[in-house]
């Protein structure tokens, strides 16, 4: 690692120590930062994959009954029906905090269920198969919010893992020789002044 290109004088070695002990505290307190953002990228992570169980459960009834429906009164009425439903939805921006940073997320705010059993001549099954889609519909509304925090968690574990690789492959060592150069220029420096003065002391004492 090639040392720092500046003069090897008092004053500069008293400014490469303050750089070395501000860049030692730097590197401390960003591989906490990185720690607290991993533990807290697998928390996420592990909370997408119990969402990920739950919206595999209620797949697996919602398209079925959706296909039984559709076999029963066939997607003509099936149309009509959906034709006579509307819901609003409202999606936001939304502020969150994790692993003691705020990431900005989306919020979607659902509108409440409503039933439209013997309305427009539907019928339970119709009402079941909206259920089950209206449920399906909230956990992808929630997995959508918690992979935009996942990602945008992970992106910030890349750039603290940058700037920790940055201060311990490169600044801190560079830093380091560089001290220890201007330490030693100094203590050579030292030894020849004490040199010259001994020599000087001995030539006025003969």
């Amino acid at each position: 690692m090639a040392k720092l290109n500046i003069a090897p004088t008092k004053s500069n070695l008293l400014s490469i120590k303050e750089q070395l002990s501000v860049a030692v505290d730097g590197y401390d307190l960003l591989e906490q930062k990185r720690e607290i953002l991993v533990m807290e990228l697998m928390r996420m992570v592990e909370k997408v994959k119990l969402l990920e169980g739950e919206i595999e459960k209620v797949v697996s009834k919602a398209y079925p009954s959706l296909q039984q429906m559709l076999m029963t009164v066939g997607s003509d009425r099936i149309e009509r029906i959906a034709h006579g439903v509307k819901y609003d939805y409202k999606m936001k921006e939304k502020s969150v905090v994790a692993g003691g940073m705020n990431f900005n997320s989306i919020e979607v705010e659902l509108p409440k269920l409503q039933l439209f059993y013997s309305f427009m001549g539907t019928f339970a099954d119709s009402d079941k198969v909206m259920v089950e889609f209206f449920n399906l519909l909230n956990l992808l509304t929630e997995m959508a919010s918690i992979r935009t925090i996942v990602w945008r968690l992970a992106n910030e574990v890349k750039k603290t893992q940058r700037r920790v690789n940055a201060l311990d492959k490169m600044i801190i060592p560079q830093t380091k020789e560089t001290k220890t150069y201007i330490e030693s220029v100094l203590e050579e420096r030292e030894r020849e002044n004490v040199f010259v003065l001994k020599s000087l002391k001995n030539r006025k004492s003969s």
